[in-house]
């Protein structure tokens, strides 16, 4: 089944209800589902992507092929993970800071760039992961968040130039 293409398999598990098509399908993309939910910051990344595969299954009879089949378990994903932040907020009750650069990130000789990331609000840490770590292109972002290219690129910038700031306090902004 390696060779057999997303679209194929999908048929099968709508028509056929085929499991070792859905084991298939699982195999090749979960890899990617559990680092982006990681690389979101979601502490229980095997839960969440186990929600987006449950999501998945119900909704694959209607997927209509409209971006490739890895963005659209991607979007799901990023939906389960922004469920889960802000149902953490309600029950913590924190408010987000209004304000990027009141943020404060403690900075010392030894931060290291992943846990800069996580610092970022969640917008721009979805944009830097999927285009940066993730090789999705700017129209493949959009369509995933429901955005416009340019937000993508602009979400992609905003957040290279606070890594910058935060990595190093002597960068200046062009």
């Amino acid at each position: 089944m390696i060779d057999v293409p997303d679209r194929e398999l999908v048929h099968q598990v709508v028509a056929d209800r085929s499991e070792p098509a859905f084991r298939e399908l699982y195999r090749r993309h979960s890899p990617i589902l559990f680092r982006m939910a990681a690389h979101l910051g979601t502490e229980a990344a095997d839960n969440a992507v186990h929600d987006t595969w449950l999501r998945a299954h119900d909704r694959l009879a209607g997927f209509e092929w409209r971006s490739s089949l890895r963005t659209w378990l991607t979007g799901i994903l990023i939906n389960i993970v922004r469920e889960a932040r802000r149902a953490a907020e309600r029950e913590a009750l924190v408010p987000l800071p209004d304000d990027l650069a009141a943020t404060a990130v403690p900075i010392d000789d030894r931060l290291d760039l992943a846990h800069a990331v996580a610092q970022l609000p969640f917008g721009y840490r979805t944009a830097i992961v999927m285009h940066d770590v993730e090789g999705f292109s700017h129209e493949d972002i959009a369509l995933t968040l429901g955005v416009t290219v340019g937000t993508s690129k602009s979400q992609l910038s905003r957040a290279r130039r606070t890594l910058r700031r935060w990595l190093d306090p002597d960068w200046s902004a062009p």
